[in-house]
C-alpha cells in the first residue's frame, strides 16, 4: 500500500505540473513520458535513447535519415563524393538559424556557417570534453571549413557507411560562443537549430520544449515546421504508471511493451485489443535491435570456452514460442545471425533452430570430453529480461545443463560485461547506424572491451580480415556477400546466442496523426499533428 499510495502521489505532482502555461492549449502539446532520467541535452553526449529523442528536437546536422533509410539533406542542401570515395564535400543551407539567445547579440541569433561544424566536430574529438560520440570520427583524416558555405570531410579509407554515420546525434552543430559561456552546463541550456527550443527542465520531474517559428525546413505543401507548439516530456520511473497515464489520455504517445501490461492491451498474436481500439492507436515496424545472450570468450570456465556447450544453448530452446507466450507476437525469433532482419547481410539459414535432441548430444560430447558431468552455466540479466532467461533456463535444464539466472542493477551488468566479470550475459545491440558492418564491430579483435564494443573477445583472424576488407568494398552487393560470411564465421563459433530481432511498437492517441516509425527508433515530431 505505501508503494502504490507513493507512486500515486508523484503522479499526482508530475501531472498537476502540466496545468501552466506549457499546457494551457493540450491540443498543441505532444505529451510523453521518458521513464529513464535524461542525462544531457548536449549532442556530444547523446549515448542513451531517451538523450537521443530530446537531443533530435533541438538539433541538426548535415544530413538526416528519413523512415525508410535513406540520408536526406538537413542543413546540408547537397553534397559531392570524390571518386576515389575519401573526399565529401557539403554545400549549407544559408537559411538555417540557432534558436534566439542574447550572447548573440543585438539579433538574439545567427546563421550557421561552415566554421560551426567545423567547431562542433573539434569539439566531438576533443579528449578534454570526453563525448561518447569521439568514435563516429575515428576514420576522418581532417575536416575544415573552406567558406561559410562549404563544409569540407577528408577520410582516411573509403567507408561506405559514412554518410549514414553523419545522421547521429553526434554530429549536430552547436555555437561556439554559447558553449564557451556555459561550458559544461550546455547540457542543461542548449541552444540549437531544431524545430523546437528549450524553455526549461525540471529534472526527474519535467522537460518542456517550445516550437522554433524560424525553423527552416517545410512540409511538401510548403508551410512551416513544425505543426505542434509544445512538447511535454515527464520522468514517471514506473512503467505501469506510464501505461495507465497513457490510457487516462495524459500522455500522447507510449513506445514501449513491458510484461507489467502487454496482455491487456496486445493479444497473444501481437493485435490490439478490441477494448482500447476507438482510443488508441498501434504502429508497428522492425527495428534495428538484435537481443542476444553473450559469452564471455577469456573466460577461465570450461564451459565457456566450449563451442559444444555454446552450439548446445543455442539449440537448446524453441525461440518461436518464446515470443508468442512472452512478448505476445511482438518482435522476430532469431534462428538467423547476429545481423538482424532489415539489413544486408541477414541470412535466415546461417542460425539455430530448436532442436532439444542436438542441443542434448552436444552436452554429453562435452560430458565424454572433459569428465565434467555437470555443466553450469550462470546467465547474468536485469529485471526486466527475467522472464526470458527463466524461460531459457527451464528449457536449458531438460538437456541436462545446470542453469542459474542472476539479477542484477543495469548499472551493474554495463560496467561488468565491459571489464570481463561476466561469463554470459544478456544484451541488444542497437543500430547506431543503418549499416551491418556496425554491428559485426562486436567481433574484430581490436574492439575488445572495454576500449570498444566486442564484449565477448571473440578473436577470429578470418573474420578480421573480412571485416578490414569491407571497409574498401565500394560494391553494395559483394559488401553484403562479405557481410554473411563474417556473420556465418561468428555463428559457428556462437560466443553469442540470438534470441530475437525487435520490433517497434507505439501506441498513441487517436488524434496524434503523421507519428511515424522507423527502423532506428527515432522520435520525430516536426510533422506531427494533433486533431
Amino acid at each position: 500500500m505505501t508503494k502504490y499510495l507513493l507512486f500515486s502521489l508523484i503522479t499526482i505532482l508530475v501531472f498537476s505540473c502540466g496545468n501552466n502555461n506549457d499546457d494551457k492549449n493540450p491540443n498543441q502539446v505532444f505529451r510523453y513520458n521518458e521513464h529513464k532520467n535524461i542525462g544531457s541535452l548536449d549532442p556530444a553526449f547523446a549515448k542513451d535513447n531517451a538523450d537521443i529523442w530530446a537531443v533530435n528536437q533541438l538539433f541538426n546536422g548535415l544530413v538526416q535519415m528519413d523512415n525508410a533509410l535513406n540520408v536526406q539533406p538537413s542543413i546540408a542542401k547537397s553534397w559531392t563524393i570524390s571518386q576515389d570515395a575519401l573526399t565529401y564535400s557539403f554545400s549549407l543551407r544559408d537559411d538555417v538559424y540557432f534558436h534566439k539567445h542574447k550572447l548573440f547579440g543585438k539579433d538574439s541569433t545567427r546563421a550557421v556557417k561552415a566554421s560551426d561544424f567545423e567547431y562542433s566536430f573539434n569539439r566531438l574529438i576533443d579528449k578534454k570534453i570526453a563525448s561518447s560520440g569521439r568514435w563516429v570520427l575515428n576514420k576522418v583524416d581532417h575536416f575544415s571549413a573552406e567558406n561559410d558555405s562549404t563544409f569540407t570531410i577528408k577520410l582516411k579509407q573509403p567507408f561506405p557507411a559514412f554518410l549514414g554515420l553523419l545522421t547521429m546525434k553526434y554530429c549536430s552543430v552547436v555555437p561556439k560562443e554559447i558553449v564557451a559561456h556555459y561550458g559544461t552546463d550546455f547540457r542543461a541550456n542548449p541552444i540549437g537549430t531544431g524545430p523546437f527550443k528549450f524553455k526549461r527542465w525540471e529534472e526527474n520531474i519535467k522537460l518542456v520544449f517550445r516550437k522554433n517559428i524560424n525553423y527552416f525546413e517545410k512540409d511538401n505543401n510548403g508551410n512551416s515546421l513544425p505543426y505542434l507548439e509544445a512538447v511535454a516530456i515527464t520522468f514517471l520511473p514506473d512503467k505501469q504508471s506510464e501505461f495507465l497515464q497513457f490510457i487516462q489520455g495524459n500522455l500522447d504517445f507510449l513506445n514501449s511493451l513491458d510484461a507489467s501490461y502487454q496482455d491487456d492491451i496486445l493479444t497473444s498474436k501481437g493485435e490490439l485489443r478490441a477494448k482500447y481500439e476507438a482510443n488508441v492507436n498501434m504502429i508497428r515496424g522492425p527495428y534495428l535491435n538484435t537481443e542476444y545472450l553473450a559469452f564471455y570468450m577469456d573466460s577461465e570456465a570450461s564451459e565457456m570456452q566450449s563451442k559444444l556447450i555454446r552450439q548446445a544453448v543455442n539449440f537448446g530452446f524453441d525461440r518461436q514460442k518464446m515470443m508468442t507466450y512472452l512478448r505476445n507476437g511482438i518482435g522476430i525469433p532469431a534462428n538467423g545471425g547476429f545481423i538482424p532482419k532489415g539489413l544486408p547481410g541477414y541470412n535466415a539459414n546461417i542460425g539455430y533452430s530448436y532442436n532439444p535432441e542436438q542441443s542434448k548430444a552436444l552436452i554429453n560430447q562435452f560430458k565424454e570430453e572433459t569428465g565434467n558431468n555437470s555443466p553450469e552455466l550462470t546467465i547474468t540479466t536485469t529485471s526486466n529480461y527475467l522472464n526470458f532467461c527463466e524461460y531459457i533456463q527451464r528449457e536449458l535444464q531438460k538437456t541436462g545443463l545446470i542453469v542459474n539466472v542472476d539479477v542484477i542493477p543495469a548499472s551493474t551488468l554495463k560496467g561488468a560485461k565491459a571489464n570481463g566479470k561476466l561469463d554470459l550475459f544478456r544484451a541488444s545491440w542497437v543500430a547506431d547506424y543503418p549499416d551491418a558492418q556496425n554491428y559485426l564491430s562486436l567481433f574484430y579483435s581490436e574492439n575488445f572491451a572495454p576500449n570498444g564494443p566486442n564484449y565477448t573477445h571473440f578473436k577470429s583472424a578470418n573474420f578480421n580480415a573480412l571485416y578490414t576488407q569491407s571497409f574498401s568494398e565500394t560494391n553494395s552487393k559483394a559488401r553484403e556477400t562479405l557481410y554473411t560470411k563474417m556473420d556465418s564465421i561468428v555463428m559457428q563459433a556462437a560466443p553469442i546466442v540470438p534470441l530475437y530481432y525487435d520490433e517497434v511498437v507505439r501506441f498513441t492517441q487517436n488524434n496524434v496523426k503523421n507519428l511515424g516509425i522507423n527502423p532506428i527508433n527515432m522520435l520525430e515530431l516536426k510533422q506531427v499533428r494533433k486533431e
